[in-house]
């Protein structure tokens, strides 16, 4: 995805429409500086709007902060507490891309993320999976991308101190998303 041309790379311009059928956000953050706790989201929107260059390219998503899914219903109810998320009265995270660079093979995507009513700027790394054609003639597109927050610098200040020394949850989250979308007819 150079500068030269999206359609270089098999990507059509236009809009692109989030799969959430084959698509993942998540996220990994240590638990008692011994383990990792990874979560997810699973009501999410998103568009991906490709221009003739990555340069004039755009994303942005909305996620129901409620959606979050970790395999452990108590921490699940935690985390979406006034602790943590605090869903009921921030319902939703966004993010809307300020900025597309990048090649072939590997992009960054910076934006906006909000959280708790926290906006601050992220960079994802990335990676371009391919485009493809499926069975029933829709386009599809995949990517990954990956960045780290400070959860304490959108309001995300619970913890706990260890009886060893420490605290429960690290201050420090990796964001996942391994993506789907699928081209508007």
């Amino acid at each position: 995805m150079s500068a030269t041309t999206i359609e270089s790379t098999g990507l059509a311009q236009g809009t692109w429409n989030f799969d959430p059928a084959h698509s993942e956000v998540g996220f990994t953050v240590r638990h008692a500086g011994i383990s990792k706790v990874r979560g997810k989201f699973t009501d999410l929107e998103a568009t991906l709007v490709l221009g003739e260059t990555l340069a004039g390219s755009s994303v942005s998503a909305t996620i129901q902060a409620a959606s979050f899914s970790s395999g452990d219903a108590n921490r699940d109810a935690h985390v979406r507490s006034a602790d943590f998320f605090d869903v009921e009265t921030y319902p939703t995270l966004t993010f809307a891309s300020t900025a597309v660079s990048g090649g072939a093979d590997s992009f960054e995507l910076t934006g906006e993320l909000t959280i708790r009513g926290i906006t601050k700027t992220v960079t994802f790394n990335g990676e371009f999976n391919g485009v493809a054609v499926d069975p029933f003639g829709a386009t599809r597109a995949g990517f990954e991308a990956t960045t780290v927050i400070s959860r304490k610098e959108f309001g995300l200040t619970w913890n706990a101190a260890l009886e060893a020394g420490g605290v429960l949850v690290s201050d420090k989250v990796v964001i996942t998303l391994d993506v789907a979308f699928v081209k508007d007819a």
